[in-house]
C-alpha cells in the first residue's frame, strides 16, 4: 500500500498569474516541471495585465 503524504510535505510553486503558492497534484506528476499556473482560471488570464492586484481601484 502506498505511503500517505501530508499536503505540507508536497512540493510547492508560486502561480505566475496570481502569485499564490500551490501544491503538487498527482495529475501533474508527469509534467510538474512545466506547471506554471495554479488553476485553469489563472492559465486563461495569463495574458491580462497581471493578477488580481492590477484590477484593484487605487
Amino acid at each position: 500500500m502506498p505511503k500517505m503524504r501530508r499536503k505540507g510535505d508536497l512540493p510547492e510553486k508560486i502561480c505566475a498569474t496570481c502569485g499564490r503558492p500551490f501544491a503538487w497534484r498527482k495529475a501533474w506528476a508527469a509534467v510538474w516541471s512545466e506547471v506554471k499556473y495554479c488553476s485553469d482560471r489563472c492559465r486563461r488570464e495569463r495574458g491580462t495585465t497581471g493578477g488580481t492586484d492590477s484590477k484593484r481601484a487605487d
